[in-house]
């Protein structure tokens, strides 16, 4: 099925969960200008969402593109923590005193790495140094392998109202191909903890292109995963990347899905969820029509960040841990990535800041452009017009010839105020995305990324 298009369409393209990139932020040969931009951003109040990065895992998931550090050595949280606590400090000494918490994240990693105190005591700290607002959204990445119930306690006891759990696959081939074993009976035993300790917000998180997987077997795994009927979706592609994670180069001992399969896969995938209840959320995120991500999209409030499709757009999201990065204003900042680099630094009293990008103008008008297409699937010429006082049909000219080529495939429609993404073209929103990257389109441009299909 739209065998052409795949042909034509699988290239390399990021995945817009920032523009510019990652990949163009530049090092830091200071940390003055982070520190003076950040004292000048909190001269007022503002709404804030907190990332706080927890980088420990027990063992590899070899598809793992992730910022983490593998140890069984459970004392490893606890100097971790210590730094952790003395950043949290820094960055509250830093806010306007009316600014609030609207959003928390911990992400990994395995948060759950922490011990039940460690968890516990992470949320006290951030209540006491930090004004939470009384509806903030509080949510925790878990692994199933690895979690236990007073693990969930804790998480009940600090406010966590939302949590995400890893499913990836459950064809027990894939799971020993990707080094992640986790029975169907683990995630549900796991899920009826969450229920009985009232955090009844579930995401889902299934990765495609794994070793093995069909679009039957793919069916399956969906089914059996809406026994345990999560609130949410992610349906992520895997991204393989092997000259970025040499782990990943260990799946291509086995057989992998080509690009027409995982197309597929994702294709009847989407089919399967709307049919079940699910609205797609831009390109590969689904929510139950009275989940707050569902009702974000309709009401204009939908984000996307480094964790991927959220709610409660306009916040100011602030990193905290090794490689967090924060977004604010029109800058990035990132952290060190190497663990023993954050605690130094931190033992000396300075921010851990590693890396940054301040935007241009015509970096922030292309970043605003690219992210409500891949929340709305829009390109509102008129929207971007009178919000930014430009003529955007004139500034992004260049991306005429090949947004006109994608009408002409059946990825998007042409309507009277700009271009509207069709439902097979949401398939395609990083390709539609990258005609208005002005960084992936200059020659000069050598990055590498991982392919869209």
């Amino acid at each position: 099925m739209y065998q052409k298009l795949i042909q034509k369409y699988n290239r390399q393209a990021p995945r817009y969960t920032s523009y510019p990139t990652a990949l163009h932020f530049k090092e830091l040969e200071g940390r003055e200008k982070t520190a003076l931009f950040l004292e000048k951003r909190n001269k007022q109040p503002r709404e804030l969402s907190l990332y706080i990065h927890i980088p420990f895992c027990s063992s590899l998931c070899w598809y793992c593109g992730c910022t983490k550090v593998i140890t069984r050595n459970p004392e490893s949280s606890k100097a971790y923590m210590k730094r952790l606590l003395l950043e949290m400090d820094m960055l509250s000494r830093s806010l306007h005193k009316d600014s609030s918490i609207k959003h928390i994240h911990m992400g990994g990693g395995t948060p759950t790495f922490l011990t039940p105190d460690e968890l516990r005591s992470l949320g006290k700290n951030i209540s006491n140094l930090f004004a939470l607002d009384p509806d903030a959204a509080f949510d925790i990445e878990t692994d199933p392998r690895t979690i236990t119930e007073k693990h969930v306690s804790a998480m009940a006891d600090i406010g966590c109202n939302r949590v995400s759990i890893g499913i990836q696959d459950i064809y027990e081939d894939t799971q020993k191909a990707i080094n992640r074993i986790q029975p169907m009976e683990l995630n549900t035993k796991i899920v009826h903890w969450f229920r009985e300790a009232g955090i009844r917000h579930l995401n889902v998180d299934l990765v495609y292109g794994l070793p093995y997987q069909t679009v039957e077997r793919f069916k399956h795994t969906l089914e059996e995963v809406c026994t345990i009927d999560p609130n949410r979706f992610a349906i992520f592609n895997y991204a393989h990347v092997p000259w970025m994670m040499s782990s990943q180069k260990l799946l291509e001992r086995h057989a992998m899905p080509d690009a027409a399969e995982k197309f597929n896969i994702l294709y009847d995938a989407s089919e399967y969820l709307s049919r079940s209840g699910y609205c797609p959320i831009g390109m590969d995120h689904f929510a139950k029509e009275e989940d707050e991500l569902a009702l974000a999209m309709l009401n204009g409030t939908l984000q996307r960040n480094f964790q991927g499709y959220s709610t409660r757009a306009n916040l100011d999201i602030y990193g905290l841990g090794m490689s967090s990065i924060s977004q604010t204003g029109n800058a990035y900042i990132q952290n060190v990535k190497d663990l023993d680099t954050y605690y130094d630094i931190l033992d000396t009293g300075q921010w851990p800041h590693w890396k940054a990008c301040f935007l241009t103008r015509e970096d922030e008008i292309r970043r605003y452009a690219i992210m409500r297409l891949m929340c709305n699937l829009t390109i509102d010429f008129d929207d971007i017009s009178r919000k930014w006082n430009i003529d955007a049909r004139h500034f992004f000219q260049s991306s005429s010839e090949s947004l006109d080529e994608m009408m002409n495939d059946g990825l998007l429609v042409l309507e009277e105020n700009g271009w509207q993404v069709t439902t097979l073209g949401r398939f395609f929103l990083r390709n539609i995305a990258s005609t208005l990257d002005q960084y992936l389109n200059d020659p000069k441009n050598n990055t590498r990324y991982s392919k869209t299909i």
